[in-house]
C-alpha cells in the first residue's frame, strides 16, 4: 500500500515503514505528524481524490530535523565585471512513515 501526499508544495510518495525527507515541520524529534491531505492511495484498489481523498490521512513520527547540503549560486555577466556568489542550505524534516488510515 502507497500513497501520495502533499506537503510543503510538494506532492510525495509514501509507503508504510518508509523514511521520507520533506520541507521542515514544526515539532521534535519523536513527535507524530499528520499529513492530511492524501492525493492518491494506491494498493489493492487505487483511490484518486478529487482533489483529496475524502477521510484518508498518513500518519507518521519525526524522526530528524536536519539541513541539507550547501547548494552553491554564482551568477555572472560577461564582459561588465558582475559575478555574485550565493550559499544556501535547506531545512528538512525525515519522517518515519507509520500507517496510511482511512483508505
Amino acid at each position: 500500500m502507497y500513497a501520495v501526499v502533499k506537503t510543503g508544495g510538494k506532492q510525495v510518495r509514501v509507503e508504510p515503514g518508509e523514511a521520507v525527507r520533506v520541507e521542515k515541520l514544526e515539532g521534535a524529534v519523536g513527535d507524530t505528524v499528520e499529513f492530511p491531505e492524501v492525493l492518491l492511495v494506491g494498493g489493492e484498489n487505487i483511490q484518486i481524490g478529487r482533489p483529496l481523498v475524502e477521510g484518508a490521512v498518513v500518519r507518521g513520527t519525526i524522526v530528524e530535523q536536519g539541513r541539507g547540503p550547501k547548494l552553491r549560486i554564482f551568477k555572472m555577466k560577461r564582459r561588465t565585471g558582475y559575478r555574485r556568489k550565493y550559499g544556501h542550505r535547506q531545512d528538512y524534516t525525515e519522517v518515519l512513515v507509520d500507517a496510511i488510515e482511512g483508505c
